[in-house]
Parts: structure tokens; C-alpha cells; sequence
């Protein structure tokens, strides 16, 4: 694993999450991890790519999708991407379950970072299981 993209849906959140990743709690684990944050322009995504061309791309980078919640309408949709190619060698989209919460409560950004690293530390473990949510 490379490393994560940020989809279109949460980068405005990604300040949230690395304020708490780079806290006192968290910033030995996640630097020991050494994972950059990927946006869409690092891989020259258009800001409207399908949710298929997204995951695909992730996959071919070793990149861990996180999102909000997206929806499963559609043969392109995130939920029926998985469905279709999802392997036991895919790595897990990460979701965040409530993308609202995480820039109102410190206590659940809190939350969602410890699941997501716990995730991370042993993600060969979650390789295939499609979708995992944070948290």
C-alpha cells in the first residue's frame, strides 16, 4: 500500500483528520506508518471521474479510497464497482459513516482516525472485504 486518495467528497475534511492524525494521541503511529494523502490532482483524476475509473485507480496505485458515503446508483457506482471486480487481493475502500459529524465533534474525529489506523496497521487483513466503515 502507497498510500491514501482523499475522493472529491472529503478533501474540504481533510484538515479535521490530520489535525487529529498529527495530535499528540496519534502522530507516532501515523508517521510510523508513512502514508501520504493523495487528491485527485496528484493522479490527474478529473474532479468528476466515475466512481469505477476512481476505485480502478486506486487499486493500480496501492491507494486506499476514503470517502464519505456515496451512493449505489448505477453500473458505475462505488457500491456496484465492488461488487463486480473486488478480489481478495483489492485493497478496502475506508468510509467515513458520518462526514458531517467528523468536522462538528473532535471526539469522533477522534474516533474515525483510531479505526482508521487499527485498519491500516494490519490492512493485509482487509484486503478483499470490499468496504469498511469509519468508524
Amino acid at each position: 500500500m502507497q498510500g491514501l486518495l482523499a475522493d472529491i467528497n472529503i478533501q474540504g475534511h481533510l484538515r479535521a483528520l490530520t489535525g487529529v492524525l498529527e495530535g499528540p494521541s496519534w502522530r507516532e503511529i501515523w508517521h510510523s506508518l508513512n502514508l501520504p494523502f493523495m487528491l485527485f490532482r496528484d493522479l490527474s483524476l478529473p474532479l468528476n471521474a466515475p466512481d469505477a475509473l476512481i476505485w480502478r485507480t486506486c487499486q493500480a496505485h496501492q491507494l486506499i479510497l476514503l470517502t464519505g458515503n456515496r451512493n449505489a446508483d448505477g453500473a458505475d457506482s462505488l457500491e456496484a464497482t465492488l461488487r463486480t471486480h473486488n478480489t481478495s487481493a483489492s485493497l478496502p475502500v475506508f468510509t467515513i459513516a458520518d462526514t458531517e459529524q467528523l468536522l462538528r465533534s473532535r471526539d469522533y474525529a477522534d474516533r474515525v482516525v483510531g479505526q482508521m489506523l487499527e485498519y491500516l496497521l494490519d490492512i493485509e487483513q482487509y484486503r478483499g472485504t470490499g468496504r469498511l466503515f469509519l468508524p
